[in-house]
């Protein structure tokens, strides 16, 4: 579905399998993040996405841009706002700034935006949070792969990231996937949620 109401331009995000088939080539790791991820792991859709967001390891940045080749890939600066256009173009065979956690893709820059990639850094076998270093783990807990072999950010750790702005979609996202959290994933985010954000409301509700 197009989504004309961001002023940055009309979305039309690609579906899973989609991404899922244009990715395939990749050698490295990727995850399908945002509020899809929690439909994956809930194994159906929920509700509408204005957007489609994968995640990718800083580290394997190169192999993420040369797939790309070809299209309008744009690195997010929120230290620009309110400028009209806050993005620089990610440029073939360029290093990401170390600020740049967000980057907009378009097959070329008439079309659509399709894809919006987001990225995470790591320490050797383990990721880190951007919020905090005292929230990292080993890269075999980062996601899952559905029965189709879409993979997916865990859902405890895309709630971790929803928990800090609260808009409707993630409260709604939180209250679909809360039932289907087991034990120690519910642990887990309980204890990132103390510990980033201290009497948060969704605190009461894990433990």
């Amino acid at each position: 579905m197009a989504n004309d109401s961001n002023q940055f331009g009309l979305w039309q995000p690609w579906q899973p399998e989609a991404v899922a088939r244009f990715f395939s080539a990749l050698t490295v790791p990727w995850w399908i993040a945002g509020g899809w991820a929690i439909d994956l792991f809930l194994g159906m859709q929920t509700r509408e996405h204005e957007d489609i967001d994968i995640l990718f390891l800083r580290r394997d940045q190169h192999e993420i841009r040369a797939l790309l080749q070809g299209w309008d890939v744009q690195e997010a600066h929120p230290e620009l706002l309110p400028s009209s256009w806050p993005f620089q173009e990610w440029k073939q065979d360029t290093i990401l700034p170390a600020s740049v956690h967000d980057i907009w893709c378009r097959p070329h820059e008439n079309a659509p935006w399709a894809l919006q990639l987001m990225v995470i850094n790591t320490d050797h076998d383990q990721w880190i949070s951007r919020r905090t270093a005292q929230i990292r783990g080993s890269l075999s807990t980062l996601g899952s792969v559905t029965k189709d072999g879409i993979p997916y950010l865990a859902p405890e750790i895309q709630l971790f990231y929803k928990a800090k702005g609260l808009r409707p979609k993630d409260e709604a996202d939180f209250a679909r996937a809360l039932p289907a959290l087991d034990g120690k994933r519910r642990q887990w985010l309980a204890q990132s949620l103390a510990l980033v954000h201290p009497g948060h409301a969704w605190l009461s509700e894990l433990t």
